[in-house]
């Protein structure tokens, strides 16, 4: 995924560039450092890590759970 398709305080699913077989985890993309896409990291969640965007491979933008339609059993 490049850069420019990633969105400011977003969440991913990430797997670690440089370890393979390493399991997937959520990161945000962080503008603590600046606005500016340049320099932009990701946050692992649950941690104060923040890491170069070139440091994952991103597989995929995390769903948040409100964002999905839930249906009712009686529906």
């Amino acid at each position: 995924m490049f850069v420019k398709s990633l969105v400011p305080d977003a969440f991913y699913w990430a797997r670690p560039a440089n370890r393979s077989g390493e399991a997937a985890t959520v990161v945000q993309v962080s503008t603590v450092f600046g606005k500016d896409p340049e320099y932009w990291t990701l946050a692992v969640v649950g941690s104060d890590q923040h890491h170069m965007l070139g440091d994952f491979e991103i597989i995929s933008r995390a769903i948040s759970p409100e964002d999905l339609v839930v249906r009712h059993a009686a529906e």
